[in-house]
């Protein structure tokens, strides 16, 4: 069979993923490869003390992101986009998206990089004996609860923008487990029983009498079947009318289990970086934590296993931006540079400084940092007079610090709770030009770090393959389907970690620690 002719009969799968810069869909083949893609830039807003994208750039980036995909498939092909086999959104976690019984947002869209949850994070980790990150959406809504919002008494649904997408399409308010698990912790295939009758006593105690179980939306463990495009959600993500409804759609997730699942690391001891706007780390765990860290969420994967995440609010976007002022010296210069070849640059000068930087510390936060206790953030350098300051170790400190916060996490795994971890993938827009921020991630983690021929393609692939499972995978585990079927003969490469690149690592964190005094004196 042609791949035109899978594409006429829907043999194929969709996923679309909702980044913070960038809406992507990938439509993949019954093996999982990648046949057109589509894509849709956008920035959030920080408007009335939140970070938000309105329902209005929700809505018209989906729409243009498919019609992207759909025109892609026209140029490729030479066809219609008319049906696929089935659909799965995926977008950032966390967040808070309030609904009265009429469907209308109660208030903007409040996205995971705020910051502004703080007491509500912390009396609810103390109330459950559980870290309740700020990002959660439980904190978000017990916060407007605190603060005695005027929406509160309205709120008849609480959505993260995956479901909330996935209800506009099928008209059912559902989540992926790994998604449910940044909303509220869960226990097997359902929200915490004894946490949620906790939580919905403080609730109560301030005034919000609606059931929790009843506001958030309904769990779902990767596989599970039921949700159709409806003939208006087919409609609202094709305005052509080109698509036709009854396409399944599978559980929506999360950005952590899409990339968990781009990477093949749903096994104990595996684990996989994602590294884009914001930077985490999910490790699955062989048992559980035997403390409470406030650095470390506890969530789990598509299929319900355990998993231990850092999430870090800051990466790329401090270094796109030095990227971005080398280019517009390069076009002063009179020799201007496409991006790829600014980038390419860049990151492989960075692999000529020192393992420790020249003595050169960057800090990247462009908003708050939670495991480092920033509310807000200031980008901001410095560098030992005694250093070496030349382009290679500053740019090499700026790749350093795009992980820096994420290593600060992950060594109370390793030093505190004793956790073995065998490999790392790692995929997201860091991870391009190869072999450099890949190795700067294996010395600063000391552990292997592999990437694999689809790191660009993301959480939108891995989201397709979650359609997939649950089309294609029987009666297979998720962890034997990937194996088996998605990741058989996938081209990777693995970089071991380098002694001396390990030591300079370790001398560059020195240093980043002892400047973080500084950085919370700037930031606040």
């Amino acid at each position: 069979m042609t791949q035109t002719d899978m594409i006429q009969q829907g043999k194929t799968c969709l996923g679309i993923e909702f980044g913070s810069t960038r809406i992507k869909a990938v439509l993949v083949d019954d093996s999982c490869v990648p046949l057109a893609a589509g894509s849709y830039d956008w920035e959030n807003r920080y408007e009335n003390g939140y970070w938000t994208y309105s329902l209005e750039d929700i809505h018209t980036g989906l729409q243009s992101c498919y019609a992207s995909l759909a025109a892609d498939v026209k140029a490729r092909y030479g066809v219609t986009l008319t049906t696929v086999g089935a659909i799965g959104i995926s977008a950032m976690m966390h967040g808070y998206l309030a609904f009265d019984a009429q469907d209308r947002l109660l208030v903007p869209f409040r996205t995971w990089r705020n910051t502004t949850t703080e007491r509500a994070a912390a009396e609810l980790s103390e109330l459950l004996h559980f870290n309740i990150p700020q990002r959660w959406s439980i904190a978000h809504l017990y916060q407007a609860i605190l603060n005695k919002e005027e929406h509160v008494p309205q709120i008849a649904s609480v959505n993260t923008l995956a479901g909330y997408i996935h209800y506009r399409l099928t008209g059912r308010r559902e989540v992926g487990v790994g998604e449910a698990s940044g909303i509220f912790p869960v226990e097997g295939n359902g929200y915490h029983p004894e946490y949620l009758r906790r939580a919905e006593e403080a609730c109560r105690r301030h005034g919000f009498t609606q059931s929790l179980s009843e506001v958030l939306p309904k769990v779902l463990l990767a596989g599970a079947k039921g949700a159709v495009l409806t003939e208006e959600g087919a409609a609202f993500l094709d305005p052509t009318g080109s698509l036709r409804a009854g396409v399944p759609l599978c559980p929506p997730e999360g950005d952590a289990g899409t990339g968990m699942v781009a990477t093949n690391s749903v096994l104990p001891r595996t684990g996989n970086v994602s590294a884009g706007t914001s930077i985490f780390a999910m490790l699955v765990l062989e048992h559980a934590l035997s403390g409470v860290y406030p650095e470390i969420d506890v969530v789990t994967t598509p299929d319900g296993a355990p998993v231990a995440m850092v999430h870090c609010n800051n990466c790329c976007s401090e270094l796109d931006a030095w990227v971005k002022l080398f280019g517009e010296f390069a076009q002063l210069s009179g020799r201007p540079m496409d991006k790829s070849a600014l980038y390419e640059t860049l990151y492989r000068n960075a692999l000529r400084g020192d393992a420790d930087c020249g003595g050169v510390v960057a800090f990247n936060y462009l908003s708050g940092e939670p495991v480092t206790g920033l509310e807000s953030g200031k980008p901001m350098y410095f560098r030992r007079a005694e250093g070496r300051f030349d382009l290679a170790n500053f740019f090499r400190a700026e790749l350093y610090s795009a992980m820096a916060t994420l290593k600060l996490g992950m060594d109370i795994l390793f030093e505190k709770e004793r956790v073995a971890a065998d490999k790392f993938t790692g995929h997201g827009g860091l991870f391009k030009i190869e072999g450099v921020a890949q190795q700067f991630l294996a010395d600063g983690l000391e552990t292997p770090v592999a990437v694999m021929k689809t790191a660009g393609e993301g959480g939108a692939w891995g989201m397709a393959v979650l359609a997939a499972y649950m089309l294609w995978g029987g009666e297979a585990s998720l962890p034997d389907y990937l194996e088996n079927e998605v990741f058989v003969s996938m081209e990777s490469r693995t970089l071991a970690p380098d002694e001396a690149g390990s030591r300079g690592f370790a001398a560059f964190m020195e240093n980043y620690r002892a400047g973080l005094p500084a950085e919370k004196l700037l930031a606040d």
